[in-house]
């Protein structure tokens, strides 16, 4: 009797064990880099269902549905966008400021898959940044779960969007008491319909008139969920991109320093998670700014402030490529005559040369500004230092020359790109440990036209040049800042690291082929060395192809907390 017992406990752990049941998807031989900065070791994967179910290696009674030979791969966590424009047209806000322009359904449903999201490895989105969201919230998830998406979706609340709310058209001051109350209720209303969090554009209309104490106000009502607040800056460089030598604000406006300052204040009074988000240090009279902005956040880590920061690995700004030299109060349906009257008036002429010159140095200076675009074919491709060499001309006088050259219905005459970072600010911010890998990139089709080369190469770009080239950051670092960090900082925690019980949001690889395609000419160009990639057990890229799949999920990390 006792030993027929014994035999029953047997086969029923054997049968109970995941090396006996048969698996839907193995992956077998691969070099595993599990996502948390460990070293790489090898081994077999086995996923049931949406999960992890396995991690071994040579199991020998291993059974699934489907084997693949990942011998030469990489098996590596799928990638988590921490600041992502993704699915920002499937949104809507009953007010014309924020509005989305309306997509007709053959581009939606082009767009739901993320196929350039998906393609270098990325299976969850943070999206709703700047301070812009839809509202309410449980209106943008249903628009977005009506037809399905591609990789996982993290919602969170805009401060902009709860701002113009709480204050109708007068934004333009401080808030009251009252109207701090709205908006806390309001973001209580987002996070409790399934955001995870809070984003602010402090640089943009309405919140560049919030102060400190607002914003500590505001975000302090994230304590309750354990939600993070993503900040968008005040200011990148010496100052905000909307101030210029002609603005009638007095200069001291803030900039990277003082905006990383601000955002560790609040992180410290609140105790809230928080992020710089797409930290920089724009402009060529600015460069080597990242030293001092590190060393804030450092310092405050190691006193104990929950900060955190993350970045794209590109040394230029700018979603579409068009930097503007020539400044918003040229204003007029025909920019050519409105030009051509301001320069006939030697005052206002001085005011547009110094406003001229104040935005081509903090574009990165004029041999750091190229022409994108241009009804003149020669200027294309040519930087405005190489242009003002063959007009025999100052740098600023061959901007405004551009601009006279140029479409009369657009501003500057032409579409330029900006290089206004520094190779060694990029590099010094990769190297942190505390340093996320994020987009800010959006969704987009080849039919689009010149978008950020980041739409489509961030991550394996982060991995080939400033891991295996630029020798920044390790491989694993470079990895770990994509996967268990963004994870970490998220809250997410079935998510982020190759382990069992874990969802199987995986990225398998060629680290020997892997390196970014786009290019800012040619952006929209698949990476290489992406060979599958899977979010929640399904394949959305197989042989480095997207297959349009839509098994995306919208997270919700604070009730994954409770």
């Amino acid at each position: 009797m006792k030993l027929k017992f014994l035999l029953l406990v047997l086969v029923g752990a054997v049968s109970g064990s995941s090396a006996s049941e048969t698996l839907d998807i193995l992956l077998k031989n691969g070099r595993i880099i599990d996502g948390t900065g460990n070293p790489w070791f090898y081994g077999d994967v086995g996923i049931r269902g949406e999960r992890i179910e396995y991690i071994g290696r040579g199991e020998a009674t291993l059974k699934a549905v489907k084997t693949i030979d990942v011998t030469g791969l990489t098996v590596t966590p799928g990638f988590i966008d921490i600041h992502s424009h993704a699915y920002d047209s499937f949104r809507s806000f009953p007010d014309d400021r924020l509005r989305v322009a309306e997509m007709d359904s053959k581009r939606e449903a082009k767009l739901r898959p993320a196929r350039n999201m998906v393609a270098q490895g990325v299976t969850t989105l943070v999206t709703n940044q700047d301070g812009r969201s839809g509202w309410p919230i449980s209106d943008q998830i249903a628009i977005l779960e009506k037809d399905g998406f591609g990789p996982n979706i993290i919602l969170l609340v805009g401060h902009g969007s709860i701002r113009f709310l709480a204050m109708g058209d007068d934004y333009k001051r401080n808030a009251t008491e009252l109207e701090l109350e709205e908006m806390k209720r309001l973001l209580k209303q987002g996070m409790e319909e399934g955001a995870s969090g809070l984003s602010a554009g402090l640089e943009y209309i309405p919140g560049r008139w919030s102060n400190t104490e607002e914003m500590i106000e505001v975000v302090g009502s994230l304590r309750k969920y354990d939600g993070v607040f993503v900040e968008h800056e005040r200011g990148s460089g010496e100052g905000p991109m909307w101030w210029f030598p002609s603005s009638p604000e007095p200069k001291g406006q803030a900039g990277i320093l003082e905006s990383v300052n601000e955002t560790i204040r609040i992180a410290e009074a609140t105790g809230v998670t928080c992020v710089c988000t797409h930290i920089k240090a724009r402009g060529a009279d600015f460069w080597g700014a990242s030293a001092a902005a590190v060393n804030l956040i450092q310092r405050a880590r190691d006193r104990g402030v929950n900060i955190w920061a993350d970045q794209y690995p590109y040394n230029t700004s700018g979603s579409d490529g068009n930097t503007t030299l020539i400044p918003q109060w040229v204003e007029g349906d025909d920019q050519r005559k409105v030009l051509k009257k301001i320069l006939s008036d030697a005052d206002s002429a001085l005011i547009l040369k110094a406003d001229v010159a104040f935005e081509i140095m903090r574009r990165g200076g004029p041999e750091n500004i190229v022409v994108m675009d241009h009804p003149n074919k020669r200027y294309v491709g040519k930087t405005i230092s190489n242009l003002s060499g063959g007009m025999e001309k100052s740098a600023v006088e061959t901007a405004i020359q551009i601009a006279l050259d140029g479409r009369k219905d657009r501003r500057g005459g032409g579409r330029l790109r900006g290089f206004s970072m520094s190779e060694v600010d990029v590099e010094t911010y990769a190297g942190q440990p505390w340093m996320i890998t994020a987009s800010d990139g959006g969704l987009a089709l080849p039919e689009d036209g010149f978008v950020h080369a980041r739409f489509y190469g961030t991550f394996p770009r982060k991995i080939r040049k400033y891991a295996m080239e630029r020798g920044a950051l390790s491989v694993v670092d470079a990895i770990r800042s994509m996967t268990s960090l963004p994870a970490q900082v998220l809250g997410m925690k079935d998510r982020g690291v190759v382990r069992k019980g874990n969802v199987a949001d995986l990225v398998i690889m060629d680290l020997d082929r892997i390196r970014d395609k786009a290019t800012f000419f040619e952006p929209h160009q698949y990476p290489e060395g992406i060979k599958y990639v899977m979010v929640g057990g399904h394949f959305v890229v197989v042989n480095g192809q997207p297959n349009g799949a839509l098994p995306g999920r919208i997270i919700t990390t604070w009730k994954e907390r409770d």
